[in-house]
């Protein structure tokens, strides 16, 4: 069984910063693509930010300069790093990684139960 857990998600006031885990664990034999999806309320999941296993990055334009993501394949993370945040951003941040697991032929798409952002003006 495989499982996603997010932390760090919580309030803070626009301009300020929040940084995401997702760690995951399980029978994982290899990490692909681990990203970042949010939802807003009334509004469809969106890509927010995705890194390869080979280390390349990609970002929805509305984070661009702002939110950093980055992986610890030891560790099976990802993170998200959010500064000058403002109210737009508010919504569930959802992890999903793309993981080949013990007695799976190819890879599989995992989820996280989401962790809030609520930024404030």
């Amino acid at each position: 069984q495989v499982q996603l857990v997010e932390s760090g998600g919580g309030s803070v006031q626009a301009g300020g910063s929040l940084r995401l885990s997702c760690a995951a664990s399980g029978r994982i034999l290899d990490l692909k693509d681990m990203g970042w999806y949010r939802q807003a309320p009334g509004k469809q999941r969106e890509l927010v930010a995705i890194t390869t296993s080979g280390g390349s990055a990609n970002y929805a334009d509305s984070v661009k300069g702002r939110f950093t993501i980055s992986r610890d394949n030891t560790l099976n993370t990802v993170y998200l790093q959010m500064d000058s945040l403002k109210p737009e951003d508010t919504a569930v941040y959802y992890c999903n990684a793309q993981l080949v697991v013990a007695g799976i032929i190819g890879r599989m798409s995992y989820w996280g139960k989401g962790t809030l952002v609520t930024v404030s003006s």
